[in-house]
């Protein structure tokens, strides 16, 4: 391991893994909760937004002075623009057609593109091929968990948008990879705080365009509920988790939370919603697990 890597003892940072998996696995669902009364790109600006302005609002409370440096200034514009206003503006969109569950596999993507990005820009991250393997496995596992959802690409409607979402995990793959290698110095709340509210500027325009005759007044509680609840848990604490995550381990590691989320919605949907748990799932959830160990193992082993 390196020497940032060692700054965090091995519990904290499987705690923060582990809180980062349970609440990113019931944003999807929130997700689409929200859509119900909340233009996607209304609800993108709303959400990070809100984020951007608690995390700011914890600013002076902690003595940080933020964007002294020029690569911090530079990592707010990539992350503004690529994971929390591209990325999610993408998410929001295609949700409006693509089911959850396809969605958790499309965007199970992003270890993959985390990888192969990594391989190139970092060059202590190269990419065996044990950590490889790994990665194909725990992706393969996702695709099964989710196998039944792919008969919805049978419908020109989700077809297309299933394509454009692709965009979202690679776009959440370049700012990761940004955040490891210009950011390790960079505090995570200035990570999470203001490339929030650049993504939410950077969508303010598209959203006030294209959504002009919605009606704040007609929305009921539910989809209010989970605005919040994916801005202040879905967003500020996890966001500012996943950074601290990148700069004390690596990106290929914080990205594998890609693949334990989409187990926990599985978990949330058979204990909550009376979803039948099949053997499918059960192999499905038994190769991302093997998929993780086996990427963690080559990892610690090239380390």
């Amino acid at each position: 391991m390196t020497t940032v890597e060692r700054a965090a003892p091995r519990w904290l940072i499987a705690l923060v893994f582990g809180v980062l998996t349970l609440i990113w696995g019931t944003t999807w669902a929130a997700i689409r909760v929200s859509l119900v009364a909340i233009p996607p790109f209304t609800g993108v600006v709303l959400r990070f937004a809100l984020s951007g302005s608690l995390l700011l609002l914890a600013v002076p409370f902690l003595g940080l002075r933020l964007g002294r440096a020029r690569h911090e200034r530079r990592l707010w514009l990539v992350n503004g623009l690529c994971t929390f206003g591209g990325s999610y503006g993408v998410v929001y969109w295609a949700e409006q057609w693509v089911p959850s569950g396809l969605a958790s596999v499309l965007f199970a993507t992003m270890p993959l593109f985390i990888a192969l990005l990594a391989h190139l820009w970092l060059p202590e991250e190269r990419l065996s091929a044990g950590r490889l393997v790994g990665i194909l496995i725990g992706f393969a596992g996702v695709v099964l968990l989710f196998s039944e959802d792919f008969g919805r690409l049978a419908s020109p409607e989700a077809l297309g948008p299933a394509a454009i979402f692709l965009l979202s995990p690679l776009l959440s793959a370049i700012g990761a990879v940004a955040t490891r290698k210009w950011g390790r110095e960079v505090s995570p709340l200035s990570l999470a705080s203001v490339p929030s509210l650049v993504g939410a500027a950077a969508l303010a325009p598209l959203a006030r365009l294209c959504e002009r005759e919605w009606e704040p007044r007609t929305v009921p509680a539910g989809p209010w509920l989970a605005l919040l609840y994916l801005a202040f848990a879905g967003t500020a604490l996890t966001f500012t988790l996943y950074y601290w995550l990148i700069r004390r381990t690596s990106a290929q590691f914080a990205g594998l939370v890609g693949y334990s989320v989409p187990v926990v919605a599985v978990a949330v949907g058979a204990l909550w919603l009376g979803e039948t748990v099949t053997l499918r799932v059960v192999a499905g959830g038994g190769l991302v697990l093997a998929g993780v160990a086996v990427a963690l193992r080559a990892r610690i082993g090239s380390a």
